[in-house]
């Protein structure tokens, strides 16, 4: 807002000051200070935003660990808005795992100590009937996304209920940060449901519900009014759906997806950057998607959206719907997933093969099942092993070498996170492979040197992804997302590794750049959307000027 606009806006004095969204601090010049009376309220210096900037950076020096930083940024975000974001916007690389993976787990196990402010809004059971009442309460009226958690799977952390907050506000921080979607039409939103967390209940500083979740039946009723009351309030809004448990993620997404602008972001996201990071590996060896096979440690949500995505490329790609599921194997905690499986859940039956069962896996030590995994690898030969386990080490020496010497470069993805969830460690996929495997994960590892050759890990994280759609639904106004939005996504982020950043291994682009690889997604995204009817807006000229001038840019 200019000048004129604060001083209409009645922002003066004090108010100005507190206020996150208009404040410059101590960037006000001396004729400013006097139009809004801000005299004696601020130190003599005159500060551009860049020397604001190096302070911040000064005092982040300071601090003792990550989420200290983390602490100190969130506070920096409720003081100076702009400020905020030209610090992060400055350095993506160095503070995304700051603001979201890995730091944000341990601030959201620790979200009820280091609450400082409300940001974002809880919506709780007992609002049942006055939802849209609720969301009214909101100041701004023109909110274009809502990243909505029940906090039931964060990470690899389980149900942390109103802990989980963290999650929707870094992920529409890294909207604003990563894709340059105006930061205030953004609502994190935590849909407070009760947690399964026994311990959290009983944590006096715990800051949500205190009940078990409800029935179904009456989580259905709930979520079916929250969707009604957020297309009345915020018509044009997009819903993402963030860290649901598994069952519930699915049964939600295939109940809106097709009536719903929405997406969930485990189960799309994921898959799609997953696919992005598999269209990277495979230009490498030079092999067509077709003809790979992939087998999954894992079943879940994240399992599922992966191979749901990978199948539909695989379509794509000339292969019929058999031929594409033929190429997919899973297994989870019961063993392979197998047709004759008695109560196999419904959404693990369409990935299901026809073949004989293995063992029940031993849940008390599942580190010791290597050796099933191991015949598994041997009997289906897959080119590609996905991890989406949260079990630490799944990816044993014997595995990593069965795959080896199937495959010249094996494709190694272990998704999982936090760190301390993740089935493999870059060194070790590197080192048991001789150097030859393509590898990804979910968190980003350190460069590995290994006899003089460095590594680079890949990092298959959905901030590739998500903000670039988040950024196309906004400037289309779309109608909906469909599954080839993120195929079309996931290609897009590929086409961004460079023939030299692929000799070098690479599957990703560099995150230094993310901002503008973001946009290049966004562009082939909205030039999909135009071409397909999903857009509301007329189709301009050049879509990336047009797209360009949206972006929001944090200055003062």
């Amino acid at each position: 807002m200019d000048q004129t606009g604060e001083a209409a806006a009645g922002s003066t004095g004090l108010n100005l000051l507190n206020d996150y969204i208009r404040t410059r601090g101590t960037a006000y010049t001396n004729e400013e200070r006097r139009r809004f009376k801000l005299e004696g309220l601020l130190p003599h210096a005159v500060e551009s935003l860049p020397r604001q900037a190096e302070r911040v950076l000064v005092q982040l020096e300071s601090k003792a660990s990550d989420l200290d930083r983390y602490i100190y940024l969130i506070g920096l975000c409720d003081r100076n808005q702009t400020l905020f974001y030209h610090v992060v916007m400055s350095a993506p690389a160095r503070f995304i795992p700051i603001l979201y993976d890995p730091t944000i787990a341990q601030a959201c196990l620790e979200f009820g100590d280091i609450y400082r402010r409300p940001r974002g809004m809880y919506i709780t059971r007992d609002m049942k009937g006055r939802m849209a009442q609720v969301l009214r309460n909101w100041p701004v009226k023109n909110v274009r996304a809502i990243c909505v958690s029940s906090g039931g799977r964060i990470l690899g952390l389980g149900d942390i209920g109103a802990n989980g907050m963290g999650i929707p506000i870094g992920k529409l921080q890294l909207y604003t940060a990563c894709a340059g979607v105006p930061p205030d039409c953004l609502l994190p939103i935590l849909f407070d449901i009760g947690t399964t967390n026994e311990v959290l209940r009983a944590d006096p500083l715990y800051l949500g519900l205190r009940e078990a979740p409800p029935p179904v039946q009456e989580l259905d009723e709930l979520i079916e009014e929250f969707v009604t009351a957020v297309q009345a309030v915020f018509p044009d809004c997009l819903l993402h759906f963030e860290d649901w448990k598994g069952t519930d993620a699915l049964r939600i997404l295939e109940r809106y997806r097709d009536t719903v602008l929405c997406h969930d972001d485990d189960i799309q996201g994921t898959a799609a950057i997953v696919l992005a990071g598999l269209i990277t590996a495979l230009q490498i060896i030079e092999a067509p998607l077709k003809a790979q096979r992939f087998l999954f440690l894992g079943a879940g949500s994240a399992a599922i959206g992966i191979a749901g995505l990978i199948i539909s490329a695989m379509k794509s790609a000339g292969c019929t719907e058999s031929e594409a599921r033929s190429r997919i194997l899973m297994f989870d905690t019961q063993g392979l997933v197998v047709t004759d499986r008695p109560g196999l859940a419904a959404q693990k039956a369409p990935f299901a093969q026809d073949c004989a069962p293995s063992q029940p896996f031993d849940h008390t030590d599942l580190l010791s099942e290597g050796p099933q995994i191991v015949a598994a690898i041997e009997a289906f030969k897959p080119t590609g092993l996905i991890g989406v386990s949260t079990t630490r080490g799944l990816f044993t020496q014997e595995v990593v070498q069965a795959m080896s010497r199937l495959n010249r470069q094996p494709i190694i993805f272990s998704l999982s996170n936090p760190t301390e969830k993740t089935e493999c460690l870059a060194q070790d996929a590197y080192l048991w492979s001789e150097g030859r495997a393509l590898f990804a994960a979910g968190v980003q590892f350190p460069n590995v040197t290994i006899a003089g050759r460095t590594f680079h890990p890949g990092q298959a994280n959905n901030f590739y992804i998500y903000p670039a759609i988040g950024l196309a639904t906004y400037v289309a106004r779309a109608k909906r997302l469909t599954d080839e939005c993120f195929i079309v996504a996931a290609h897009a982020t590929a086409d961004q590794v460079s023939r030299e950043q692929r000799a070098a291994g690479r599957l990703f682009p560099d995150q230094c750049n993310i901002l503008e690889t973001e946009v290049t997604t966004a562009v082939r995204v909205v030039e999909f959307m135009f071409d397909h009817g999903l857009a509301q807006v007329e189709r301009p000229e050049d879509i990336r000027d047009w797209i360009e001038s949206q972006l929001y840019v944090p200055k003062y």
